[in-house]
């Protein structure tokens, strides 16, 4: 009510139908629009080559995704890698193994610090270190 009488002290003739056109279309937001608007962690495990499109869809609307490859052969697996390797560098993104076929696929607004241990990398050390004390 106080707006309307607002505008038509601003404008008595009622020539105002452009503003209020205006006003309607530029507050609507969807859901769907606010979902994508980045900082969503998706999950996402192909089942082939052709599903690494869609992660690195993801990925370019800013969204972290973690890549489980463990239910494609591992060439496949190579090349979704390789294709997402590719997405994040031109994107200036970041990818990280968390685990045996699982990645972490990050955007360059997604700053992630710390670091996974690998079990084989342990095992590898402590070998090396049982070598050297001849046990």
């Amino acid at each position: 009510m106080a707006f309307k009488k607002f505008k038509d002290a601003l404008f008595p003739n009622g020539n105002d139908e452009q503003i209020d056109d205006v006003e309607d279309d530029a507050y609507e937001t969807t859901a769907k629009e606010a979902s994508t608007s980045g900082n969503n962690m998706i999950l996402a495990e192909p089942r082939a080559y052709s599903e690494s499109q869609q992660i690195a869809d993801h990925i370019k609307k800013r969204n972290s995704v973690i890549v489980n490859l463990k239910r494609v052969t591992n060439d496949q697996a190579k090349r979704i890698i390789d294709f997402l390797s590719g997405t994040l560098y031109a994107l200036g993104g970041s990818l990280q193994k968390l685990g045996n076929g699982i990645y972490l696929c990050t955007p360059k607004n997604v700053n992630v610090e710390g670091r996974m241990s690998d079990d084989d990398d342990n095992k590898e050390q402590k070998n090396k270190i049982e070598d050297e004390m001849d046990f």
